[in-house]
């Protein structure tokens, strides 16, 4: 079983993957881009609190757009930045809303 915020084949992302998906976050005016941006659903994440999970506030996992078990695949196209409570949320849905999120700060 693959385990969550993991590639196509279970294995952790390559640093260049998760810089690239990182680029697709939303950058707020006035905050510092580097470090904090928005995801899908407009919840903050931090750069360096990929990965992290339950008990961090602003971690992220890099989340297939279209689902590895609906034929999603590793593609930079199908991923996406998303806080770890809204992937958790997402689950599966495909296509997905921020109405699935729990965390949709605007």
């Amino acid at each position: 079983m693959r385990h969550l915020n993991t590639d196509l084949l279970g294995r952790p992302w390559e640093t260049e993957k998760v810089r690239s998906v990182w680029e697709k976050a939303r950058i707020v005016p006035g905050y510092d881009a580097t470090l904090f941006r928005r995801d899908f659903c407009g919840a903050w994440i931090k750069l360096t609190e990929f990965g992290e999970g339950e008990g961090s506030e602003h971690g992220w996992h890099i989340d297939h757009i279209l689902p590895i078990s609906l034929g999603g695949d590793d593609r930079v196209e199908n991923l996406q930045p998303l806080h770890w409570i809204n992937n958790r949320a997402k689950g599966d849905r495909f296509p997905h809303s921020c109405e699935d999120c729990a965390l949709t700060e605007y």
